[in-house]
C-alpha cells in the first residue's frame, strides 16, 4: 500500500476503533468515503480488525473480511477463555498462585466481547512449581514449545491457544524494571473468590501495562492497540486512579516521560483533540512500526547508544556479533533462551558468532537484508 493511502486508512482505523470503543455509531458518509480495503489492511496490521469490524457493523456496513476476522477474534476469545478456566481450575486443585496478565484483564473494560484481539493468555505462577504446571498443561492437552528457559514458557494447543505461563512477570530487558518487579508478589492483592488467585491493584495494573509497553516500544515498536487499551483503561478507570502513586512507581521505573506521553497521546488521539507536535512524533513511530519498521525501529534505536554517522553504524554492526557471557548482562536471558546448546558449555561460546553468522545468510536472510537496507539508508536532514 502507497504511504498516503496507508495514512489515510490508519486514520479511518482510529476513527473506527474509537467508535467501537466510545460505543459511538459512525458517521454514514464517513465509512462510505473509506476503502474498505485499505482499511481492512491497516487494521490488521495493528490487530484492530475486530472493533473496527464492530464499528462498520454499527454504520450498517458488512464486509465478509472485516465479519470474518470479528468472529475468528471471538472464536479465538471464547477458547482461550475456556482454556484459561480449566488451567485455573487446576492450579487451584494443585494449590499453585497465579495471576492472569496483560490482554486477559484489559479485554474486560472493552465494550464489547471479542472487541480487544488477543494473540495469547500470559499467567504469572509460583516458578518453584514449574514442573508441575508443566504437567497440568500437557494432561490439559497443550504441548510446551519452549520450557525452562528465560522469563515464560509457551504452551500451545490446536487450534489456537497459546498460553506464556510466567515464572517472572518480565524479562531482564532493563535491569532497573527487573529489579522493581523481582519479589512482585509482594505486590499483589489476594483474589476474594478463590484460594491461589492474585491480582495487581488498578493503579499497579496500569503501571505494568506501561512497562511492559515500553519494552516494545523502546525494542522496535508498538501496535495502535496498546495505545487503544490505554485510552479505554484510563476511560473506564481515570477517576478511580491515584496518578500521583502511578507517577512516582513510573520514575522509579524510568518510564514517566514515556508514560506521560503515553497517556496524553491516547486520551488526545481517540479524543478527538489536536495532536502536540511531539505527539505527532510518536504516534508516527507508533503506526509505522509494521514488519519492516519495527526492523527499521529496533536498528535506529540501539544505534543510538553510539551516538550518530557512520562511527555508529560500524560500532552498530561490531556490537552485533558479540553475545552476553556473564549472567548479570541484561541480555544474557534472552541470548541462552535462544541458543540453549552454546549456553549449555561456555566453551561452545566462540561459535555462536559462526552459527548466528550463517543464519543471517540463510534462514534469516529477509530480515539481514532489511537490516541492511537500513543500515545503508541515508538519515533525512
Amino acid at each position: 500500500m502507497e504511504k498516503d493511502s496507508y495514512l489515510k486508512a490508519i486514520k479511518d482505523v482510529i476513527y473506527l476503533a474509537y467508535c467501537g470503543a466510545a460505543e459511538h455509531r459512525p458517521s454514514k458518509a464517513r465509512v462510505q468515503s473509506m476503502d474498505i480495503s485499505a482499511v481492512y489492511e491497516a487494521a490488521q496490521s495493528h490487530m484492530l480488525t475486530a472493533i473496527c469490524a464492530m464499528s462498520l457493523e454499527t454504520a450498517g456496513v458488512k464486509d465478509e473480511r472485516f465479519t470474518q476476522a470479528m468472529a475468528k477474534a471471538i472464536r479465538k476469545n471464547v477458547q482461550l477463555d475456556i482454556d484459561r478456566a480449566q488451567i485455573l481450575e487446576r492450579f487451584e486443585e494443585a494449590g499453585i498462585w497465579y495471576m492472569p496478565l496483560k490482554g486477559s484483564i484489559i479485554q474486560k473494560y472493552y465494550p464489547r466481547y471479542g472487541m480487544r484481539q488477543m494473540s495469547d493468555n500470559d499467567i504469572l505462577f509460583d516458578s518453584s512449581r514449574a514442573y508441575e504446571v508443566k504437567q497440568i498443561m500437557e494432561s490439559c492437552g497443550f504441548t510446551a514449545d519452549h520450557f525452562g528457559r528465560g522469563a515464560h514458557d509457551v504452551y500451545f494447543k490446536e487450534p489456537v491457544s497459546n498460553f506464556e505461563m510466567h515464572t517472572s512477570i518480565i524479562s531482564r530487558y532493563d535491569e532497573r524494571v527487573y529489579e522493581y518487579y523481582q519479589n512482585v508478589k509482594d505486590r499483589l492483592i489476594k483474589d476474594d473468590d478463590n484460594a491461589c488467585g492474585y491480582h495487581f491493584s488498578d493503579e499497579d495494573f496500569y503501571v505494568f501495562m506501561l512497562a511492559h509497553e515500553h519494552k516494545h516500544y523502546s525494542k522496535g515498536g508498538t501496535g495502535l492497540r496498546s495505545v487503544l487499551d490505554v485510552f479505554v483503561y484510563l476511560t473506564k478507570l481515570g477517576d478511580k486512579l491515584d496518578m500521583s502513586y502511578i507517577e512516582e512507581e513510573c520514575e522509579k521505573l524510568g518510564i514517566a516521560g514515556f508514560e506521560r506521553q503515553s497517556r496524553s497521546l491516547a486520551m488526545d488521539l481517540f479524543g478527538g483533540k489536536k495532536l502536540t507536535d511531539e505527539n505527532k512524533k510518536m504516534l508516527r513511530y507508533i503506526i509505522f512500526s509494521g514488519t519492516y519498521g519495527m526492523i527499521e525501529n529496533k536498528i535506529n534505536n540501539n544505534m543510538a547508544k553510539y551516538g550518530s554517522g557512520r562511527l555508529a553504524k560500524i560500532k552498530y554492526m561490531l556490537g552485533r556479533l558479540k553475545f552476553p557471557v556473564s549472567e548479570k548482562d541484561p541480555m544474557y536471558e534472552a541470548y541462552s533462551t535462544f541458543y540453549p546448546w552454546f549456553y549449555e558449555k561456555k566453551y561452545r561460546l566462540p561459535l555462536l558468532t559462526v552459527h548466528r553468522l550463517y543464519r543471517g545468510l540463510t534462514v534469516s536472510r529477509r530480515k539481514s537484508a532489511a537490516e541492511f537496507k537500513v543500515l545503508l539508508k541515508k538519515k533525512r536532514r
